[in-house]
């Protein structure tokens, strides 16, 4: 009996001088290691399925639902939707205006400007407009949305097709630029 508890202390005592070893032997504080951990890489706030609402005055402005929210404040102040991104804007009453979806998008805090890519789709319940885009730029402070890529507006029984377009943000007024053809047909 006395050993086999011999026998076991040994290897206990194996077991923690290598893991001791390997304790000791990994801790290093190499600068370069230790700048690849830039906070600049991290996000410094993370939301997973974001329901977000903007009011004035007591009233719902604009309403935002997406899967994932990333902020970054460094080295410019942005927000990231990496899963899609969907945005309500409403009337004065409450009244739902105009609707954005897209699959990714960013929005630059710091310059007023949003990106938008990847099927994007804008419907102005205001005059029956549904846009397909490829991908979209608003400018708010400048009251401006814009694309220079592939454009598909469908209104009624009329489609638009062309290389870009520019809207005011309320989308009262939208227009295809280059146009490639329009297509009219009977419901």
């Amino acid at each position: 009996m006395r050993n086999r508890l011999t026998r076991h202390g040994r290897v206990s005592c194996f077991f923690v001088c290598l893991f001791s070893s390997f304790i000791l032997s990994s801790c290093s504080n190499d600068m370069k290691d230790i700048s690849r951990f830039d906070r600049q890489q991290r996000p410094d706030q993370e939301i997973l399925d974001g329901h977000i609402w903007r009011s004035s005055e007591g009233k719902l402005q604009l309403e935002l639902d997406a899967p994932r929210i990333v902020q970054y404040r460094t080295p410019d102040t942005r927000t990231i939707y990496p899963n899609g991104v969907e945005l309500r804007f409403y009337d004065s009453d409450r009244n739902l205006q105009t609707f954005v979806r897209a699959d990714k998008a960013t929005s630059y805090d710091d310059k007023n400007i949003l990106t938008a890519k990847d099927s994007v789709v804008v419907i102005d319940y205001t005059n029956g407009d549904t846009v397909y885009l490829e991908d979209i730029v608003w400018r708010s402070d400048e009251d401006l949305i814009y694309s220079n890529h592939s454009v598909r507006a469908v209104n009624g029984n009329r489609i638009t097709y062309g290389d870009g377009f520019t809207s005011n943000a309320n989308m009262t007024n939208l227009r295809v630029t280059r146009q490639r053809g329009i297509i009219e047909f009977e419901e």
